[in-house]
């Protein structure tokens, strides 16, 4: 049984991480990222303004995008912002 030699596996799984790294990345407009989170157009950039929601990047002087895969992560991490957030200044409670 033929068997590759630990160096050449090696190599082979750093040119597979290296290839997974590089991948093109898919980037979402406005009205998508609206699609997917549930809040204002408003709220989103203020959000993203204070460092709650990841930053937006522009790929040409009209057009700004925002990376699906950090959308995702900011998904997953949400509720580790604050577990006991409560409604916004002013507002009363929830009874």
């Amino acid at each position: 049984m033929w068997t590759m030699s630990a160096p050449k596996q090696a190599q082979i799984e750093i040119n597979s991480a290296l290839a997974e790294k590089s991948a093109a990345r898919r980037m979402l407009n406005e009205a998508q990222v609206l699609a997917i989170i549930p809040v204002s157009r408003t709220t989103l950039y203020r959000m993203e303004k204070v460092g709650r929601f990841p930053k937006s990047t522009y790929i040409s002087p009209n057009r700004r995008v925002w990376f699906e895969d950090e959308i995702i992560a900011w998904q997953n991490a949400v509720d580790e912002f604050d577990p006991k957030r409560a409604r916004g200044k002013g507002r009363r409670a929830r009874r």
